[in-house]
């Protein structure tokens, strides 16, 4: 009996098809999925961003982009936040610490930036290896916060510039 429609048989091509004109995209998904990164459905973001952070009415997100926060511990992956109100970054994974009696603390990385605060976004790059972008944000205390590995790294640079409406920043 010849049994086309049988599930072995028909997922097989299709596999094959994907991993010939895809494997980039199939080696991406593994790498994200190793390090836990959470996957949002189209349309999640908005969710997200209301649930990690405390939103007016008035509060809209304009746009959303995975990339990574360079700390003094190393970069922290997670998502980037632009409202009409202010940039805000939430983590992925919650970051583990200690108490000073030895409990272990469980806490999600959060930033969140006011629209007002913000005194100009730079961009840079690594000389060696171009393809690495960097976007700083810098507030008017004069703290800089870099993030890095973005999805969509020339649409974020955009609404970040078009909803600070500062100049770039010069940066080496």
């Amino acid at each position: 009996m010849d049994n086309r429609f049988s599930s072995s048989l028909m997922g097989a091509p299709i596999k094959e098809k994907i991993v010939l004109q895809y494997p980039k995209l199939i080696e991406t998904v593994k790498h994200k999925l190793s390090y836990c990164a959470k996957i949002l459905p189209l349309g999640r973001e908005g969710r997200t961003f209301d649930k990690n952070f405390s939103t007016r009415d008035c509060e809209k997100l304009l746009h959303a982009s995975r990339c990574s926060i360079y700390t003094t511990a190393g970069a922290i992956t997670g998502i980037l936040f632009i409202s009409n109100e202010r940039v805000g970054f939430c983590s992925d994974r919650s970051l583990k610490t200690y108490s000073a009696a030895g409990e272990v603390l469980k806490f999600q990385y959060k930033v969140s930036i006011p629209l007002g605060k913000i005194k100009g976004v730079g961009e840079s790059m690594n000389i060696k290896r171009p393809s690495n972008k960097y976007v700083e944000l810098r507030t008017v205390d004069d703290f800089s916060f870099w993030f890095l590995g973005f999805s969509n790294y020339k649409k974020t640079l955009r609404s970040l510039l078009q909803i600070t409406n500062h100049p770039r920043l010069l940066t080496q």
